[in-house]
């Protein structure tokens, strides 16, 4: 059990915390919340040993192991899959102390090592790592890269994996979500409901919370209060408390009339489409969600787009990519004034790649890209964010975006996203990842654009800026397409959804739920648009066995992959190392080492076989 007695915690002589006294018991998994600077990261701070009480009392069983993802991860020349396995201390210790013993020669010390090794699952470690990183969107072709190779945002998935791999009984996860697609959201989620030890997790994702945790511990005003059951339960809870005070209660009725209006002109459009159906419902959620929210420092809404041409863009059997490398072919798509796309797909589809060949920020490598006369395209995406200028203040930004209008004007539109007072006049460069996406979107709003292209516009944002956001895009009169692992945006904003996979676009018929299904089918063996081309020709001409035995390979390869993801989920799941039967264990992880060994054996037949393909 975590006890906190009377605990008062300051950082940098600035009290967050003051008289707090909670009790959480082993096998919690509690959610963190707060208004940004309340103390949640410090909280954590203070749970693995690197910040100290001012007064008070903090009582942790004095064995457990605390696990916690790194901030920062250096240029280093350790291997993925070796960084990954560096995150459990003991399997690495004893894995040092089998090899003093063996230079050593002595056998006794090696027999109780290898039992330690066995008592810890150690003969299962590699495959353990290997499934983290497969479930975090890493390819097995990752697993010796350097960490030195990899960019920023797969470095904190390294180090996420490194935590997970920790075999702790205190996991602090915090915005674990940040940097992930949705599908590595979805996998990340499963795994954490399976974790048997005490989470404490900070998160601005309200589906994610809601699917972990079974308590939340808020923290307001220097004090924290826990609450019993999800995210939503405790939305509703606190709503009850607020609206006892009377100024709050006036505002939350105007905020659900205004909701409650727009939700009823969707209804009387809408189809009975499930997707439709789908968003009403989540716009009816919205009602309660929004009395818990009313004390936001965040209000804002769209302007009315002056004007949209019919249809407003349009791809016509487009390929995009990088440099003469296609990534994605054949893209035909036509976006109309008031369209709501969400774009699906797993890691590395190509949905990034797509948006920014809407946006016009590359070029398509053929086909036609065409705008319509008056198109006016509202564009965000994370790497935007390095464009704000450092040394000038939110209040130059705005006036440099738009010179013709007062100062007082910016001043009153910039405090809608809580730059208030000097905020809006400081320099940009010291401001959080969340205070420059609330910017960013703030300049991109005043645009009135007509199509908006978001690519993940929810990194960086605290739960009231993502509640805002999502009211305002609710409501948002122009087209939109949008890339987000928020599901609780994607679903209560998107009336339809296409999935980017296999190199391609097409129509998704289905909502999320349908796409989580989607997900959970084994990933097969694709082949290219061109290599498909290539293959046509042979098999026209008469030489059916050779593409026989293609399809044929082609299928075995895909029972192999089958199998595979199978196993790899099954070897994931920690529940699996608590069996006593290790035999069974051992069995599994050995048919594993199989699959990968027959799966790249089809692999380089089916290589082979389509070489003499092009030959013919």
């Amino acid at each position: 059990m975590i006890l906190l007695r009377n605990l008062t915690l300051a950082r940098a002589g600035r009290p967050l915390l003051e008289g707090v006294n909670l009790s959480l018991h082993a096998g919690w998994k509690a959610g963190v919340t707060g208004a940004n600077g309340c103390g949640k990261s410090s909280l954590f701070a203070l749970l693995s040993g690197e910040l100290h009480q001012e007064a008070g009392d903090l009582e942790l069983p004095p064995n457990w192991v605390i696990a916690h993802v790194g901030q920062e991860t250096p240029a280093l020349a350790t291997g993925a899959l070796d960084f990954t396995l560096d995150g459990d201390a003991e399997l690495r210790k004893i894995e040092a102390d089998l090899r003093a013993a063996e230079d050593a020669h002595d056998g006794e010390a090696i027999a109780h090592l290898h039992m330690d090794y066995g008592h810890i699952d150690g003969y299962s470690a590699r495959a353990r790592a290997a499934a983290l990183l497969h479930g975090l969107g890493f390819k097995d072709e990752d697993f010796d890269r350097p960490v030195a190779e990899f960019s920023g945002g797969w470095r904190v998935r390294l180090n996420l994996a490194q935590a997970l791999m920790c075999r702790s009984d205190l996991l602090l996860l915090d915005e674990p979500t940040n940097h992930l697609d949705l599908d590595a959201v979805i996998w990340l989620e499963g795994w954490l409901r399976a974790y048997r030890g005490t989470l404490l997790m900070i998160s601005h994702d309200r589906d994610f919370l809601d699917a972990v945790v079974g308590h939340v511990i808020h923290i307001e005003g220097r004090r924290a209060k826990l609450y019993t059951g999800n995210y939503s339960a405790f939305e509703r809870a606190r709503a009850e408390q607020l609206a006892l005070q009377q100024a709050m209660y006036v505002k939350q009725q105007r905020e659900i009339a205004h909701l409650k209006s727009y939700i009823d002109r969707f209804r009387a459009k809408a189809t009975k489409a499930r997707q439709a159906q789908s968003r009403i419902k989540a716009l009816a959620r919205m009602e309660e969600v929004t009395a818990a929210h009313v004390d936001t420092p965040f209000e804002f809404r769209f302007f009315e787009p002056v004007g949209s041409p019919d249809p407003l863009l349009m791809l016509e059997d487009a390929a995009a990519g990088y440099g003469d490398t296609a990534v994605l072919q054949g893209l035909t798509l036509t976006l109309r004034p008031g369209e709501r796309l969400g774009l699906l797909g797993r890691n590395g589809a190509g949905k990034s790649t797509l948006i920014r060949l809407l946006a016009g920020e590359s070029a398509p490598l053929s086909g036609i890209r065409r705008e319509g006369k008056g198109l006016k395209i509202g564009y965000f995406a994370q790497h935007q964010l390095e464009q704000l200028r450092p040394d000038e203040s939110p209040l130059w930004h705005m006036n440099h975006l738009d010179p013709r209008t007062r100062d007082q004007d910016f001043r009153n539109y910039l405090g809608g996203f809580n730059f208030h007072g000097e905020m809006a006049t400081r320099p940009v460069g010291p401001f959080s990842g969340g205070e420059k996406s609330r910017l960013a979107l703030a300049l991109l709003i005043w645009q009135k654009p007509n199509l908006l292209l978001l690519d993940e516009p929810t990194n960086h944002l605290d739960l009231e800026m993502r509640h805002a956001l999502t009211l305002a895009l609710s409501e948002y009169e122009g087209a939109m397409v949008l890339v987000s692992h928020d599901r609780h945006l994607l679903r209560t904003t998107c009336d339809s959804f296409c999935l980017v996979s296999d190199g391609g676009l097409k129509p998704f018929d289905g909502d999320l739920d349908d796409y989580r299904k989607w997900l959970d089918q084994p990933t097969t063996v694709k082949v290219s648009p061109q290599e498909t081309a290539k293959a046509a020709a042979p098999r026209r001409a008469g030489d059916r066995n050779l593409a026989r035995e293609i399809e044929q390979l082609e299928r075995r390869m895909a029972q192999l992959t089958e199998e595979k993801a199978r196993l790899d989920a099954r070897l994931a799941d920690p529940a699996t190392y608590q069996s006593a039967d290790k035999a069974a264990l051992q069995k599994s992880t050995a048919r594993q080492a199989d699959l990968v060994r027959l799966l790249g054996e089809a692999e380089e037949k089916w290589l082979v076989l389509h070489e003499e393909l092009e030959k013919q």
